[in-house]
């Protein structure tokens, strides 16, 4: 069976006080799970893994099933492929514009109704911050800071549990990670 390598994003892990899941303790969830040169990213539920080709929906279902049964954390999850990744880091447009990409948000949608909710809110006026859609993706840029981005409390309202946001910098860095094989 032909392999693949695939980003899971978990929604809310290590944010505050909840959801509290040691990275290494996450990578044995996903050892455990029968995949292999598993990879974590920071300390936020950020996993790279390599598997059997299987569809995205499955292999996330299994990891949240994994996660409430083994860990006890309830967690939304969103697998992509590392060419879904590509493509929504490609297809930001809001690139020039951001400075800084701590502030450039990146909220990954879960699917076509997600999508559909957002179109809206892209048409609105942000300033000094900006809103775009892509194909698989929101992006916000927030100038002033997250917390203070009206578009990204927007969004999130809008999305709720059918996203995940990340920094540009952490999916750079996921990008840079899941070519690691070792």
């Amino acid at each position: 069976m032909t392999s693949q390598r695939y980003i899971a994003l978990l929604r809310g892990v290590n944010v505050g006080r909840a959801k509290r899941i040691a990275m290494a303790d996450l990578r044995k969830l996903i050892v455990d799970l029968g995949y292999h040169h598993v990879r974590s990213a920071l300390n936020s539920g950020n996993v790279v893994f390599t598997g059997p080709i299987r569809p995205h929906d499955e292999v996330a279902a299994e990891i949240e099933e994994a996660l409430v049964l083994k860990l006890g954390v309830a967690a939304r999850t969103i697998v992509l492929d590392c060419g879904e990744l590509n493509a929504i880091l490609a297809s930001n447009p809001l690139l020039e514009l951001a400075t800084d990409h701590a502030r450039l948000l990146t909220f990954i949608l879960a699917g076509a109704h997600s999508r559909q909710a957002v179109e809206a809110l892209c048409g609105r006026d942000w300033h000094p911050g900006a809103m775009a859609l892509g194909e698989r993706a929101a992006y916000v840029w927030c100038p002033e800071g997250i917390l203070d981005s009206t578009a990204a409390a927007a969004l999130g309202k809008q999305l709720g549990d059918a996203t995940t946001a990340r920094n540009w910098a952490t999916l750079n860095k996921l990008q840079a990670l899941r070519s690691e094989e070792h």
